[in-house]
């Protein structure tokens, strides 16, 4: 209070002082009780956010809030706090807490789901103005300055990233690592692909009178978003950056009891496909020389019988053509080519932004080995992927022979076709993927081309099933407009059979999960 005193006389008044991290740090009883009874008062109006750890917990009574002593409001758990001037501050106290309910100095993900709900559904909701939390967001180092001796990959709260990307602070403060980062602003759009919104800057602040004279005040004048000329708040400025949360988010959306549940052993996902390949697959990790198996989060569970969990009983085993550590190839049911293929994950996952990094780095794998493949023998792959109406990520992997077509009238067929039957299929940028353009549960409908060139479209409503086949199979491509339909397609069992084991035989040399 003594410097803020000492700011206010060189620089003039300011309407309010916002404290995130420990308010109370190690005061003395003796000392707050003089600032109670109105002996002492703060020199300005001071919001300060709750306790974050049990010691503190009783200066805080009510946890809905109020005035702890003149001139000094807890504003409460969480909220939204808006002054006369129209400038909105959202604010959540207290630490992560994987408990429900959590402890009085904790929030849970109900807590941050239910802020999230109750600010999201405010009509045309822009975002705020400031953000207030004593920890910091994970990941927030990401396509940033550097935070110093701070690991922004495993320091800070999954959950307040999580607020943070749905929130759109115009500024987010938090505390608690004892060093000041002032983070390059970063976009809340992605760039081509969605209107131009404002920017977020991130500033961690250093503890109150440490001895290393590290920052942990930061004087700044604002005006409301609500008052602000819309030109004027979406400017972007010159050092801005991706947003560091996007890829991590999907992950916390995701977080449900229990977090910390191992993967069951995956040896129930191996059977053995060919006695005369000659290897037996690692199922545990040890074969690998691994000590321990790796711990990873397991996968949703489906809500009924899935045909494409390779641990269910629905599967059909005979189209299986290679089996990894977290996905496996199948042939299509009904495909529209002999060698038309899926690659799917071995646990349930709905779609590619749902994916875990190790399941993404094993897709990443199986793409390459069958371009390659494809490649030798003189064709060129088209991937499609329609999250609508499925509920097990497939996808969809189709060789055109080279001398047919080339990458550009494939994606002009594409695009043509889409215009035809009203879909707005949009090119997602060079260096850019699905997961930088869209949120987990959003349906869409995604291209990927041998060039790296990537189409996609957000469905809004209803959406053709067999639009990618139907654009392949047509005239100007494949010349199969009859295999557009997979029901019209489908072959016995034996001749099934008979194409998975001459495609096993033919990928044997690219398949990368017999050499690992």
């Amino acid at each position: 209070f003594g410097r803020v005193r000492a700011i206010q006389s060189k620089s003039g008044h300011f309407d309010m002082l916002l404290c995130v991290g420990n308010f109370f740090g190690s005061t003395s009883e003796a000392e707050w009780a003089e600032y109670r009874s109105g002996a002492k008062k703060a020199p300005i109006p001071t919001y300060i956010l709750g306790a974050n750890d049990q010691e503190t917990v009783s200066y805080f009574p009510d946890v809905s809030g109020g005035e702890l002593a003149e001139n000094i409001t807890y504003l409460g758990r969480r909220g939204l706090y808006s002054g006369t001037s129209g400038l909105q501050i959202a604010y959540l106290s207290g630490t992560e807490s994987q408990e429900e309910p959590a402890p009085a100095y904790s929030f849970s993900a109900k807590d941050v789901a239910e802020l999230k709900t109750s600010l999201l559904s405010t009509p045309n909701f822009k975002g705020v103005d400031i953000l207030l939390t004593s920890p910091w967001p994970r990941d927030v180092g990401t396509f940033a300055n550097s935070a110093g001796e701070i690991d922004t990959k495993k320091c800070g709260s999954k959950l307040v990233s999580d607020l943070a990307a749905s929130l759109k602070p115009r500024y987010h403060f938090a505390a608690l690592e004892k060093v000041y980062y002032e983070r390059f602003p970063y976009r809340n759009h992605t760039v081509l692909q969605e209107t131009p919104q404002h920017v977020s800057r991130f500033i961690a602040l250093a503890d109150v009178g440490n001895t290393s004279k590290k920052k942990y005040l930061y004087a700044f004048s604002i005006v409301p978003m609500s008052e602000m000329d819309p030109a004027e708040l979406v400017k972007q400025p010159q050092d801005v950056t991706e947003n560091p949360y996007r890829k991590s988010r999907k992950e916390t959306q995701k977080i449900k009891a229990p977090l910390c549940a191992e993967e069951e052993p995956p040896c129930q996902f191996f059977f053995d496909l060919n006695k005369h390949q000659g290897k037996k697959r690692p199922s545990d990790g040890k074969e690998r020389g691994n000590s321990q198996p790796k711990q990873v989060k397991k996968p949703p569970q489906p809500t009924g019988p899935c045909w494409f969990c390779l641990a269910s009983p629905e599967v059909e085993k005979h189209l299986v053509v290679s089996i990894g550590t977290h996905c496996y190839l199948a042939l299509a049911k009904g495909g529209l080519l002999p060698d038309h293929v899926l690659i799917l994950p071995i646990g349930h996952y709905q779609s590619v932004v749902d994916l875990s990094s190790e399941v993404v780095e094993e897709v990443t794998k199986y793409k390459s080995a069958l371009k390659e493949f494809f490649r030798s023998k003189g064709k060129r792959c088209v991937l499609f992927e329609r999250n609508y109406r499925s509920q097990h990520l497939q996808l969809q992997v189709i060789p055109v022979p080279l001398d047919h077509c080339t990458s550009e009238d494939i994606k002009e067929s594409f695009i043509t076709q889409a215009q035809e039957q009203q879909i707005e299929l949009l090119e997602i940028p060079e260096h850019s993927d699905i997961t930088q353009v869209v949120q987990p549960g959003t349906p869409y409908f995604y291209v990927e081309l041998d060039t790296g060139q990537k189409l996609f479209h957000r469905i809004r409503s209803r959406f053709p099933l067999q639009f990618g086949r139907e654009v392949l199979a047509s005239e100007a491509l494949l010349g199969l407009p009859q295999r557009a339909d997979w029901r019209q397609c489908a072959a016995g069992r034996e001749e099934e059979a008979a194409q998975a084991s001459a495609f096993r035989r033919d990928f044997q040399p690219f398949d990368f999960t017999l050499r690992e």
